[in-house]
């Protein structure tokens, strides 16, 4: 038998890539997708080449590492990642692989280090990622040089840090800027993590994000969300009523008065920004509506400042008010399996138990993201019958996953080297 070459490994999932194009250029706009996009474990392997190792990833707020030598971890699938504050507090990220055998460096999800010593043989790097010690073992004529760690791509805005492990990475400049703009009231720079959780949800990762988009399902399914969030996604939203539209004028010539930004910005369908009312009489998503750390974000002059709505597909979105922050990370695990991270934010002054109380602060969001656990796990569930097939998402409540879909339709077609086509519109 000839031997395997390299050549012969390049592709293993061309058959995949081929059948995966044909299927999306041939699906019904405003239908969700066939049951292989939820559960086959090759469409999977090409969700982490062709969207989780092309795009930006959300991976975590720059307050997570504050000093030089603080540094973070993520697996991006079989892809595990170093981001670490160097010199100048200056941001660097790495693949967590030593370049002598290939032990991950840091096994933590954070710490401090002075260098980064691979636990394997003490190969030592800078923070800059330069191999500075490799021990006399490896002969005189080694080159130091040759060997530093590989860089990932990184950029920081607003407090917030994505990483992408493309080789030529799409454009985010637009984004960042505008959160550098929409966060500036928010002193990012002086927040910290109050408190974290992670959730393993038995559910595909677009299942975690298409009910994330849409709250069709919030008044059978969230009690403790709805005694502040506004159902309506935001001042577009075409289920908007008069009175709600009428509160969103009244809230924004205040915000207007307050210097904070609340225009809905939309950058394709990647990325969303807007800024819309909690329930009247209420001021932060709390159990009671009210704050829940006596301190302040940032230079906000009171905690009236509704919600500020941030979307970054494929992994994040996140809500700011007045008193604290919640942001969220998806990443998935396998074609079923997905973790759902959140992170408490709140000014860095504020002093636990005197400030804020944890367990008040996170109640709504725990409820909530447990809610949205079943929910996702028994969609799942019912998509891996043989009685599944795509169903019609709803234009007027759902325009948000439609949305969802159109994006990563599109991307994934882009990143196999198809064109997207005009998807068929299917009418109900």
């Amino acid at each position: 038998m000839d031997p395997i070459s390299p050549a012969r490994l390049d592709d293993p999932l061309a058959s995949a890539r081929e059948a995966t194009a044909e299927m999306l250029t041939q699906r019904s706009r405003h239908f969700s997708l066939p049951q292989p996009f939820y559960n086959d474990a090759r469409l999977f392997a090409l969700d982490m080449q062709e969207i989780f190792e092309k795009e930006w990833l959300f991976a975590g707020m720059t307050c997570e590492i504050p000093a030089k030598g603080n540094y973070m971890t993520l697996d991006v699938g079989d892809n595990p990642v170093i981001i670490v504050r160097g010199d100048n507090g200056r941001i660097h990220a790495f693949h967590n692989v030593c370049r002598h055998r290939g032990s991950r460096l840091c096994v933590s999800d954070k710490g401090k280090v002075a260098k980064l010593v691979c636990p394997y043989h003490q190969w030592t790097y800078e923070l800059d990622g330069r191999l500075l010690f490799a021990g006399s073992d490896m002969g005189a004529n080694f080159d130091l040089a040759a060997y530093g760690l590989k860089p990932v791509n990184v950029r920081s805005a607003g407090g917030y840090i994505f990483v992408s492990l493309a080789e030529a990475p799409p454009a985010i400049d637009d984004f960042l800027e505008s959160l550098e703009h929409y966060l500036a009231p928010y002193d990012m720079d002086n927040v910290k993590v109050a408190v974290e959780s992670s959730i393993v949800e038995q559910a595909n990762w677009k299942l975690v994000i298409e009910n994330n988009r849409e709250c069709y399902h919030c008044n059978a399914a969230h009690p403790e969300l709805l005694n502040s969030l506004q159902e309506f996604d935001d001042s577009e939203d075409p289920r908007a009523t008069p009175a709600y539209k009428a509160l969103v004028a009244r809230k924004q010539q205040q915000w207007d008065a307050m210097g904070v930004p609340w225009q809905l910005r939309r950058l394709s369908k990647r990325n969303r920004l807007t800024r819309t009312p909690l329930l009247e009489g209420t001021v932060s998503m709390t159990v009671d509506g009210r704050p829940a750390c006596r301190k302040l974000m940032g230079h906000l002059p009171n905690a009236d400042v509704g919600a500020l709505r941030i979307l970054h597909l494929p992994n994040s979105w996140n809500h700011f008010l007045g008193d604290h922050a919640v942001v969220f990370r998806v990443m998935p695990l396998g074609p079923q399996q997905t973790v759902v991270t959140t992170k408490w934010l709140v000014h860095k002054d504020a002093v636990e138990g005197v400030d804020y109380d944890a367990t008040q602060l996170r109640r709504v969001w725990d409820a909530t993201n447990e809610q949205d656990r079943r929910l996702a796990e028994e969609n799942q569930r019912g998509i891996n019958s043989k009685g599944y097939e795509p169903g019609p998402y709803s234009e007027t409540y759902e325009f948000g996953v439609i949305d969802f879909i159109d994006w990563y339709s599109e991307s994934l077609l882009e990143n196999l080297g198809h064109t997207a086509p005009n998807l068929r519109v299917v009418e109900g």
